[in-house]
Parts: C-alpha cells; structure tokens; sequence
C-alpha cells in the first residue's frame, strides 16, 4: 500500500507530465535499444542487450512507482490554508536568533521542493520544528549542524 501523497494542483500536473514522458517516450526507446540489440544476434553475450534490459527495469520500477503517487495523490485546496499558525504551503518567514538573519520558506509537499527558490519540503527538520507554531513563536530546531533558535516573524500564503 502506498502512502497518500499530498500536492498542489500545479506538483500534480508536473507529476503527470513526467510520467507521461516516462511513458510515451522513454519506454518506447527502451523497446527499440532491446530490439536492435536482439537483431545483433546472440543474446547470451550480448552486453547491449543486457544493459538495455536493466535500462527497461529501473525504468518500469520508476513508473510503478510515480503512478502509485498519482494515484494516491490529494490536492491540497490552497483556497483554505490558514495563516493562524504554521501549515503545509505557508510562507514562513523566521528570524534566526543566533546571527539576526531574517529567512523565509515555503512549506510544500516533498516532491515540489526546491531550496532555491525557498521551498523547503514539510519534511525537513525546520519545517517540522516549525509546524503549529504562531508568530511570535520562539522554537529551536535540531539540524545536522546543531540547534538553532528561530522566532517566528510572519506566517502568509
């Protein structure tokens, strides 16, 4: 059983799009490297053949798996998201007490992170250390390189 999968409408379509790649492009080239290996002779021996093969394998593992994701997937209605306390795709800006530095992520779905442009996936640990909190909250957060105290400064969408 596979675990439901929260996402935004927008990670959904990303997701479809990519399985939909998968699908109706990669596997068919699989298909062609394995037959044109097989056309080469001998499959016993034949190091093309087994490569594709296992090529053909990861590949079916990864769509298995993306279409497990699809099919477990909930839509998170953006149109509700509360900005009372700290949830799934609040924009959190902290304050970090140790050096003053004033940051600000977005908490998403772990397939829609990109720390880049601030998403961090709800399952970090400065997520998780700041979920439920208000502003005006002071929390520390065990991270790899130590604790560090934030105070919540803004919670928006």
């Amino acid at each position: 059983m596979s675990d439901v999968t929260y996402l935004t409408q927008e990670g959904l379509n990303k997701l479809k799009q990519e399985l939909d790649q998968l699908k109706n492009v990669e596997r068919p080239a699989i298909s062609k490297q394995i037959g044109e290996a097989i056309e080469k002779g001998d499959i016993s021996e034949n190091a093309e053949y087994d490569a594709a093969k296992d090529a053909q394998g990861m590949l079916e593992a990864k769509i298995a798996v993306m279409q497990g994701k699809v099919a477990n997937a909930r839509i998170i209605d953006e149109s509700k998201i509360d900005t009372s306390k700290v949830q799934i795709l609040n924009k959190v800006t902290v304050k970090n007490k140790k050096n003053n530095a004033i940051v600000s992520y977005t908490l998403v779905p772990e397939s829609e992170a990109d720390i880049k442009a601030g998403r961090i996936s709800i399952q970090t640990p400065i997520a998780k250390g700041l979920i439920g909190k208000k502003v005006g909250d002071e929390v520390e957060i065990k991270v790899p390189s130590g604790i560090i105290p934030f105070e919540i400064v803004e919670i928006s969408i």
